[in-house]
């Protein structure tokens, strides 16, 4: 009776932290709430000299278009969304193996 009412508590417990982890990922994906900052990209101006020589303008011109094509910010967001992703897909997996246990132990 005891294993019983133990793995209808593990299959509970299991089940929702499954159930939290998509809800999470949900609320996070759809832009209602921010992931959880992990990764972060200090601000820091780089005093460049003045040197008119070709290779510094064609530097210039390369740093410039780098900064159009990809947003600063946009790298340390898909870092904090990959990690969430990785942080719900170990939580999911440990969820469903909890609700196993509670499977065996309920049959």
């Amino acid at each position: 009776m005891i294993k019983r009412i133990l793995g209808i508590i593990l299959l509970v417990l299991g089940l929702s932290i499954i159930l939290w982890s998509l809800y999470a990922s949900f609320n996070i994906f759809t832009a209602k709430t921010e992931a959880p900052t992990l990764f972060r990209l200090d601000n820091k101006e780089v005093v460049q000299k003045t040197d008119s020589s070709l290779q510094s303008q064609m530097d210039n011109l390369f740093q410039n278009q780098i900064k159009s094509l990809f947003p600063q910010e946009s790298v340390p967001k898909l870092l904090n969304l990959l990690a969430w992703s990785v942080f719900s897909g170990i939580m999911i997996f440990a969820g469903s193996q909890i609700a196993g246990l509670g499977i065996k132990m309920i049959t």
